[in-house]
């Protein structure tokens, strides 16, 4: 990506290297068990999540001053600010008001969160609850070499996953989806994977405006952010951990549908071309 002449937003809060020293017996509230199922789309124990937030953090943890930044944590300042820009300009001229960007927490390990405990092991999030994106640098590295998704724009378009679900959380989209989830259960997971199949979208969108306002792609980009949304398929994270896939308990989406989404809002970049709640086929 050609960020070098960019500005860095100011909404990043580093917290990088700190220890949380709270002790004593935390509660397990619904914020947790999001993300406990977060950690089970990883692939990692959702019980280890849960006994973590029952236990509390470690005690005895210090606050210490977060390392320098570094041009990994610019590149991850650019591109929250790039969609700070880009979002603003859209919300202004659908006329849905001011854009209230959200704040993106990088940490060390664990978190406290408005929506419990987050851990690195998880991957990024976004929590509705405090309106933050949290983010362990440790992903990107996941992203490389363990999920095989390397590359800037791979980094840029897992920021602006998240940054579409705080998207969908602003135009009550989250709020809606909360409430179908209520009066139907059994939908939760059809639900969860339309959200996250328009967040893919809304990334889309993001990146063509990105680039046709500002010319931040270069050649190979979108076929690496096109990588990213492939490697972190239901189908093939489940078919990687656990050596075959549960279409049933898909809450993202597959591989497939992922690019699909991501390069209908790329080709697009039209949010109204993101409506994944009223199409029977993704």
């Amino acid at each position: 990506m050609r960020l070098d002449n960019s500005r860095e937003s100011r909404n990043i809060e580093d917290r990088r290297g700190r220890r949380v020293g709270m002790g004593g017996r935390g509660k397990i509230g619904l914020g947790t068990v999001i993300l406990a199922l977060v950690a089970a789309y990883f692939g990692i124990d959702p019980g280890a999540v849960l006994q973590m937030a029952e236990n509390g953090p470690t005690p005895g943890g210090q606050y210490a001053e977060p390392p320098p930044p570094t041009a990994e944590t610019r590149f991850v300042s650019k591109v929250l600010a790039d969609t700070e820009d880009t979002w603003e300009s859209l919300f202004q001229r659908a006329g849905y008001g001011s854009y209230r960007p959200p704040a993106l927490v990088l940490f060390t390990d664990f978190t406290p969160t408005a929506c419990g405990t987050g851990q690195a092991a998880m991957g990024p999030f976004y929590c509705p609850a405090d309106q933050k994106i949290y983010l362990d640098l440790s992903f990107f590295q996941q992203l490389e070499k363990s999920l095989g998704a390397p590359g800037d724009f791979a980094q840029a378009y897992v920021i602006a996953h998240e940054v579409a679900h705080h998207v969908q959380n602003l135009l009550g989209v989250m709020s809606q989806v909360e409430q179908l989830r209520r009066s139907d259960p059994s939908m939760s997971n059809v639900l969860s994977v339309r959200t996250e199949l328009q967040a893919d979208c809304l990334a889309g969108v993001w990146a063509h405006h990105s680039d046709s306002q500002r010319s931040t792609l270069e050649p190979g980009d979108i076929e690496e952010g096109l990588n990213a949304a492939s490697a972190v398929g239901d189908d093939r994270l489940q078919r990687r951990s656990q050596g075959r896939v549960v279409h049933d308990s898909f809450t993202h989406g597959s591989s497939a549908q992922r690019m699909r989404w991501f390069t209908a809002g790329w080709k697009s970049g039209d949010p109204n071309q993101c409506d994944t709640f009223s199409q029977k086929q993704l």
